[in-house]
């Protein structure tokens, strides 16, 4: 009977991180534009290009801000375009809503958006595969690159996810972007957004390089900025760098892993397949630990708009979850990427409650009570969890963590709803 299982105890823990962040990231953007002196290149009435795409960036908004602003003190006209392959439904109004949800818009930012899936060919990589770029973006005097650098979730190499995935990925729209995929699956990753990045940075006005470091608590670590001619030496130092700080789940070994939240601002996976170590892509390359056993993911971000990729990765969600998947935003997406089996939905419960407990019943030969488990937020922010007493002496080996005394069972509301900590 369910009700006659005994749920393992929970602590909380917190995840201590060596970090850096920058104490000012306006003062320290302006600086670095300063340095690099844009007015020689960037000359009044020119039109600038600058890349937003559908990740989640803590500062995002306030380096928009102040680029636009330090753009238009040059005279120059900065605009803004959604840079995001095939999200938001891979429409104009649906990669505009993205960058609204995140509140970028002409009165924030200083800078109208201009979202159009229209593309321009400009030329074929070596490989053959025919190269594409924003309509809007290819019309400017400049496009500026501006992203995220970090690990990406399918593949390793000296460059994975930041400005030449955002110029190949992001530039190319719906229709660029599931060229590249395809031709990823016969020439890999590194090859693809390589081979597609060098023609655009050949043919299209790409002027300027931003790439963005955030560390373990999400904060800015690092901002560096580099001429398009050395964009892909930035796009290298910022990944070691990144690679540095990125927060890792440090625990070996776990029989459930709960996960209030998945979504496409957290991740392009729904949940960090670096974290999760675990992905349905077929040829996806992810680290060795931790060992999950079971995955149970309770909720999707607004700022999905039910774009639910990467659901696949999950072994249980909710009946929650499932009503709020947008099923043409999911399997364009999906689809776009190659990758239909990451829009596949996992067994699906009314409550959490059952979830857990029917999770708790497919770990193996070890009690309920004494199941090694976890729960988080989200993979974005993995400082703060809920830890069982069976991880307790491995959390005090590690030493990196903060764990409270106080115990007390995984616990539900009357609607059967876990009770978060957060």
């Amino acid at each position: 009977m369910i009700s006659d299982i005994k749920l393992p105890e929970m602590v909380a823990a917190e995840q201590l991180f060596d970090n850096n962040s920058i104490k000012d990231v306006a003062v320290d953007l302006k600086q670095k534009l300063a340095s690099m002196k844009i007015g020689n290149r960037i000359l009044p009435d020119h039109t600038v290009a600058i890349t937003a795409g559908s990740r989640g960036i803590t500062d995002l908004l306030l380096i928009l801000k102040i680029l636009v602003a330090e753009l238009k003190q040059l005279g120059a006209r900065p605009f803004i375009i959604p840079a995001m392959g095939s999200h938001g439904g891979a429409t104009d109004e649906g990669q505009e809503t993205i960058l609204r949800d995140y509140n970028i818009t002409l009165e924030t930012t200083g800078a109208p958006i201009r979202s159009s899936m229209e593309v321009v060919g400009v030329g074929s990589t070596i490989n053959n595969v025919p190269v594409y770029v924003d309509k809007n973006a290819f019309e400017a005097d400049h496009i500026i690159l501006l992203n995220r650098v970090k690990p990406h979730t399918d593949f390793e190499g000296d460059i994975e996810s930041g400005l030449t995935k955002m110029a190949a990925i992001g530039l190319g729209n719906h229709h660029g972007a599931e060229i590249y995929h395809n031709a990823i699956l016969d020439q890999g990753y590194y090859e693809t957004f390589t081979t597609v990045t060098d023609v655009i940075l050949e043919k299209a006005p790409i002027t300027l390089g931003i790439g963005i470091v955030e560390n373990q608590l999400d904060q800015t670590e690092e901002i560096g900025i580099a001429w398009k001619e050395k964009i892909p030496m930035l796009d290298r130092k910022l990944l070691i760098k990144a690679k540095s700080v990125f927060p890792r789940l440090l625990f070996e070994k776990i029989d459930l892993l709960i996960v209030d939240e998945m979504g496409k601002d957290i991740s392009g996976t729904g949940m960090d397949q670096n974290i999760i170590a675990r992905t349905a892509i077929k040829d996806g390359t992810v680290p060795l630990l931790p060992k999950i056993r079971r995955i149970f993911v309770r909720d999707i971000t607004p700022e999905s708009h039910g774009t639910a990729t990467g659901l696949a990765n999950a072994d249980f969600t909710t009946t929650r979850l499932i009503n709020k998947i947008n099923r043409h935003a999911t399997y364009t997406n999906c689809l776009c990427a190659g990758e239909p089996a990451m829009a596949a939905v996992p067994p699906y419960f009314d409550t959490d409650r059952e979830a857990i407990i029917t999770a708790l019943g497919t770990i193996g030969l070890t009690l309920p009570e004494h199941a090694r488990v976890i729960h988080i937020k989200n993979t974005l922010h993995i400082e703060r969890m809920s830890i069982s007493t069976a991880l307790l002496e491995e959390a005090y080996k590690i030493g990196s963590f903060i764990v409270q005394d106080t115990q007390a069972p995984i616990t539900f509301n009357n609607k059967g709803e876990l009770i978060s900590p957060w």
